[in-house]
């Protein structure tokens, strides 16, 4: 099952490429990559919306804090 870390190491990647001086990536085809990662942070938002109204920790998609420890990345100030 593919994470959110999973997203950003993909979109990472289609970065490194497109700043590749000597074999760029295509430019539609990144375009390509850009929208479906939009459609996949519009579904994130939608779990994160649906753990907060059911008291959820987590999806298949956003993990579990319980399950990986603690958060690896920092959150925003006055966010739980």
């Amino acid at each position: 099952m593919h994470k959110i870390d999973d997203l950003r190491d993909h979109l990472f990647a289609t970065l490194a490429s497109l700043r590749d001086e000597k074999n760029p990536m295509d430019l539609e085809r990144a375009k390509a990559i850009a929208r479906v990662a939009d459609v996949i942070v519009d579904s994130a938002k939608v779990e994160c919306q649906y753990i907060n109204a059911t008291g959820g920790t987590g999806s298949g998609f956003i993990p579990d804090e319980r399950q990986i420890g603690a958060p690896t990345r920092p959150r925003l100030a006055g966010k739980p």
